[in-house]
């Protein structure tokens, strides 16, 4: 590497040593800094002749106007008022550096670890839709019992707008059932699959414990409401949690009005600058409110007004809607576009008139030399573009909903397009009290939705279907259907994995072999290979 031509006296050395990794190295980290302090300092270090650490010593730690020594100083520790003064002090600074390069972007240079903790799934959701710039993780539905009381009451989110309507009783007393028979449910289905599947001698006690309770928990899963509380924690960037913030403040649900502002008040304390724009009143949140709101009221009378069957396709499954018929001979000359220097149409062209032969060769090359699902294919696959729709449980919903680099909506949630009722409850002494508590809460959904339909999802157990469309490129399905049509996953989203990929092969079969590590296989207690190597793993640490 190039020498760095940085010199540094002892005593500046000593200070730069709190706040980077390396003095000399070209390569280093910030570390010791708030958010706003490593934000402000990117944004001008695009605009400096100075290196980084050059410019954090003139322009922050010695600068009057920074309050550098007041904030960095006291980073992590209680904030007096000297403090807080300093912050107000500095924060039209760091404002005047963000604000005068007008560019998005700078809000990515700064960010915040969010943890949101009893929120409903409904909520989480909408914050795992925003896509770009955030790192949602969200407590597992397979791992953890749900049916835990808090107070000596189930874990969901008592709306505000239904606990205070005529459907109060009926909302909690469909909400506890549902959490009832979900408790009373996890001994007697265990029991059932522990006979069914019994732990080989050679298969430690807890890896066989820990895969029968991830069986067991992913067939019960579907009595939980769409209520059931959750926690999450979220890292993102300052632009990533602006337009979530901006998006909260316009929903129609309570629940995410308050988290919205929660989420405000919170971020403000860390990274206030990248924000401020999406506090209520702000000119662009009230221009963001207005934009949204007459999209949505337009595009509702136009839908109400649609002589569209809302019944037209309800069959749980899934169906590729649309596709590219170029797409094969668009990711082959993007393929090869890197390695010459001709234009990207001449070489699609040129793919058009290759024999079959030598257009295979091509896409040979980007797929035979893959080893494993990891070995990320080349992004001329990102080419060729495709629509499913899919009806299938919100559960799998959930699950498929974290892949973010893909465009879907879903529809409201409803208990009009049927439910899934898993193979290990059927034929059994559970299918009864399964199948009753699924009409219960049906039937308390369509005397609330008929009033309320938006405020009625959170009342929707999680085994019914939901009507959503990805439309994803062939690289990011590839990744989606290797990934989760792997043995440990869900059967129901490991099925769905499988489909797309089978349609997608069928269309268009020269694709094929961008899918060769989609596992085809099915499998009983699916997350047990993967224990036993967990416990493996531990074992050898230990």
């Amino acid at each position: 590497m190039p020498p760095n031509y940085e010199e540094f006296s002892e005593s500046q050395i000593k200070i730069l040593q709190q706040f980077v990794s390396s003095t000399t190295g070209n390569v280093f980290v910030l570390r010791n800094l708030p958010e706003v302090i490593k934000g402000a300092l990117f944004s001008r270090y695009s605009r400096s002749t100075l290196g980084l650490r050059s410019l954090l010593l003139k322009e922050f730690i010695l600068s009057e106007d920074t309050a550098f020594t007041e904030i960095a100083g006291q980073f992590g520790e209680a904030h007096n008022d000297e403090h807080l003064f300093a912050i107000i002090k500095a924060k039209s600074f760091y404002d005047r550096i963000l604000d005068g390069y007008g560019d998005d972007s700078i809000g990515e240079l700064g960010g915040a670890h969010l943890a949101i903790e009893n929120v409903s799934m409904i909520a989480a959701k909408h914050i795992e839709d925003a896509r770009i710039g955030g790192s949602p993780l969200e407590k597992s539905t397979r791992y953890i019992y749900f049916d835990q009381k808090v107070g000596g009451e189930y874990a969901f989110y008592q709306e505000p707008i239904l606990m205070t309507s005529a459907y109060r009783d009926l909302y909690l007393d469909t909400c506890n059932h549902l959490f009832q028979t979900y408790s009373d449910m996890i001994p007697q289905l265990t029991e059932i699959i522990e006979a069914k599947f019994p732990k080989n001698h050679h298969i430690s006690q807890a890896a066989y414990k820990a895969s029968l309770r991830a069986k067991v928990l992913d067939c019960l899963r579907g009595l939980l409401p769409a209520s059931a509380l959750t926690n999450m924690g979220v890292f993102g960037n300052g632009r990533f949690f602006e337009s979530l913030v901006q998006k909260m403040h316009t929903q129609n649900l309570a629940e995410l009005n308050e988290l919205g502002k929660s989420m405000q008040g919170e971020l403000k304390k860390v990274i206030p600058s990248f924000v401020r724009r999406a506090e209520i009143g702000h000119k662009y949140q009230q221009s963001f409110s207005d934009f949204t709101e007459e999209v949505k009221k337009e595009l509702k009378l136009l839908a109400a007004s649609s002589l569209v069957d809302a019944e037209a396709v309800s069959s749980p499954g899934v169906k590729l809607i649309e596709s590219d018929p170029d797409a094969l001979y668009k990711v082959a000359g993007a393929l090869l576009f890197e390695y010459t220097a001709a234009p990207l149409d001449q070489l699609q062209n040129m793919c058009r008139q290759m024999p079959q032969e030598d257009l295979m060769r091509v896409l040979d090359a980007a797929s035979v030399p893959r080893e494993n699902r990891r070995h990320k294919s080349p992004r001329a696959l990102e080419h060729a573009n495709f629509t499913f729709e899919i009806v299938a449980d919100f559960g799998v919903y959930r699950d498929l909903h974290r892949h973010r680099l893909l465009t879907q909506e879903r529809q409201l949630l409803s208990c009009n397009y049927g439910y899934f009722l898993p193979s290990e409850i059927a034929n059994t002494d559970l299918e009864k009290p399964y199948i009753s508590a699924m009409e219960t809460a049906k039937e308390a959904y369509q005397v609330i939705a008929q009033e309320l339909p938006e405020e009625a999802q959170y009342i929707v157990p999680m085994a019914y279907n939901v009507r959503w469309y990805f439309h994803i490129n062939l690289r990011a399905l590839q990744w989606l259907c290797e990934l989760r049509s792997s043995p440990a996953g869900h059967p129901s989203y490991r099925y769905i994995a499988q489909e797309m990929a089978k349609q997608i092969c069928d269309h268009q079969p020269q694709f094929e072999r961008f899918f060769k590590f989609v596992d085809y296989e099915g499998y009983e207690l699916g997350r047990l290979d993967q224990e036993v190597r967990i416990q493996q793993k531990a074992e050898n640490r230990g």
